[in-house]
């Protein structure tokens, strides 16, 4: 049988053990659905219940072993950024992990501008103010739960919580680390002032590691539990967000758009510039996988909205299976415009720091209109809103793309990635590997195993085919669509602004 790397992927709608060979290739793969739970005995809360994700792992991952052999050489875990929680030195949690769509932090993330200004935040850690940022969580514990921290050996993100399951070791990754709004994202080490805003210092946090170093070994008890043969290889990964920008292979004339239930359009840089521009904006900044590399990004909601439209427009097609093709053929003969109907995502232009505080915004309804115009007008928004993150990329870094390769769920829908060809006046590459994030990852255990000597050589082994969307005629009309559609922000926070 043919060895291989096992990625253990934790998303937010799904967990995933996948089996990928030495050449990038999806061996096998298991899945579950994930989602956060409601907190016992708080009616908003939300938390990940990270016992029932270890146990769908434990199912997927025998799934996959059964199917692919042990002839496993390492072992790794990706999974979202700004979830952890405070956990005591046999690894049981003091508090449960917070998730990212609770609510309950927003207070704590007003209150820090009284200590910090959000341009001096900015400064240290390259973070706008999000009330998911893990110190609003910190802030939170400190303020509601404080025994949880103060009976806490250390704090771990999700990637660190699920590899002390498997090696009993604790881990903190410089990706996940950089999701914290508590690194000297310049200098990559612990801010020290804002870590004593929740009464913490360095020390409570473990060592920093580089995504390809090795946490430990494969314990028993986790041998046991999943199959895994004892003393395989835990090697450090983290933010899935950075292995997929790896993961996508992407040359450095290129720009990376990963697309899901959010979308992140992100560079590669060896520097770290701190830009008022790219602030204003609402970018911000992480370290990427690869040492020495910095990562200027775009955040903004994407297949969240293509969610919604599904849920309250399309709900009548029972069939799942093809439910986006039923979609997309309703918007596909449609001009661009969308006969005059206009959607403005929540957060455009874009960034959670939402320059222009408007809500979700659908324009230009007519009695005659229909379903198919308002996913079209959907589609087109995301394109206008991603071509506003290319702009705020170029104004901060002077960097041009040549073309955008994208990545993920969003880069299977061929109308969408026409249609950013055409707003964007910019070829736009998918490729043929759809799990990005998993292939970023298993190239940077292949390096923590001594498979290969590096990342390069690890990459060099992947042979992938690409598809090509160039700009067609209607770029033009796409162009003269913009300039009057980002003329609307404005005028509608003014509105927004006089109904609240």
């Amino acid at each position: 049988m043919e060895r291989y790397c096992l990625v253990l992927d934790c998303g937010a709608t799904s967990l995933r053990a996948v089996a990928v060979s030495e050449k990038g290739e999806i061996l096998h793969l298991s899945s579950f659905p994930n989602a956060p739970s409601p907190q016992e005995g708080e009616k908003d809360f939300l938390i990940w219940d990270v016992d029932e994700i270890w146990r769908k792992f434990t199912l997927a991952i025998r799934q996959v072993i059964a199917e692919a052999g042990k002839e496993i050489f390492a072992v790794t875990v990706t999974t979202f950024g700004a979830d952890g929680a405070p956990v005591r030195r046999d690894g049981t949690l003091t508090y449960p992990v917070i998730s990212w769509q609770c609510q309950r932090t927003a207070p704590q993330a007003k209150e820090i501008t009284n200590f910090l200004s959000p341009r001096e935040i900015f400064r240290i850690t390259g973070y706008q103010i999000i009330p998911f940022n893990t110190l609003f969580k910190l802030l939170w514990l400190r303020n509601n739960a404080p025994r949880s921290l103060d009976e806490a050996d250390t704090f771990l993100m999700m990637p660190g919580i699920l590899s002390f399951k498997l090696c009993g070791e604790a881990s903190m990754d410089f990706t996940s680390a950089s999701t914290t709004m508590m690194l000297d994202i310049e200098r990559k080490c612990w801010s020290e002032p804002l870590l004593s805003l929740a009464g913490l210092t360095p020390s409570f946090l473990p060592p920093l590691q580089h995504p390809g170093e090795v946490i430990g070994k494969v314990q028993a008890k986790a041998s046991e539990e999943t199959g895994i043969p004892q003393g395989t290889p835990v090697v450090v990964t983290g933010h899935d967000t950075q292995f997929a920008i790896v993961g996508s292979l992407a040359s450095p004339e290129e720009l990376v758009l990963s697309s899901g239930t959010w979308e992140i359009s992100a560079l590669r840089l060896p520097y770290y510039r701190d830009s008022s521009s790219f602030f204003e904006r609402g970018g911000l900044t992480e370290l990427d996988a690869e040492e020495n590399l910095w990562n200027p990004q775009m955040l903004m909601i994407a297949g969240g909205v293509v969610e919604w439209v599904r849920r309250n427009f399309f709900s009548d097609i029972k069939d799942e299976k093809n439910i986006y093709e039923v979609m997309v053929e309703s918007a596909r003969s449609i001009p661009p415009g969308a006969g005059g109907i206009v959607v403005i995502p929540a957060f455009m232009p874009s960034g959670p720091t939402k320059p222009y505080d408007t809500q979700g915004t659908i324009l230009g309804l007519e009695l005659t209109s229909d379903r198919g115009q308002v996913f079209r007008a959907v589609l087109e928004g995301l394109s206008f809103q991603l071509k506003e993150a290319v702009l705020a990329l170029q104004e901060a870094f002077g960097y041009t793309p040549k073309r955008v390769r994208v990545v993920g769920g969003g880069a299977k829908n061929k109308l969408w990635n026409q249609i950013r060809a055409d707003v964007l006046n910019l070829p736009v590459v998918t490729t043929s590997c759809e799990e990005a994030t998993v292939l970023g990852a298993s190239l940077f255990s292949q390096v923590g195993a001594g498979i290969v000597k590096n990342l390069e050589e690890a990459r060099s082994q992947v042979k992938i085919e690409t598809t090509v969307w160039e700009p067609s005629s209607q770029r033009e009309i796409y162009e003269e669509l913009f300039t009057r559609y980002a003329e609307l922000p404005p005028l509608l926070a003014s509105f927004y602004r006089e109904r609240c």
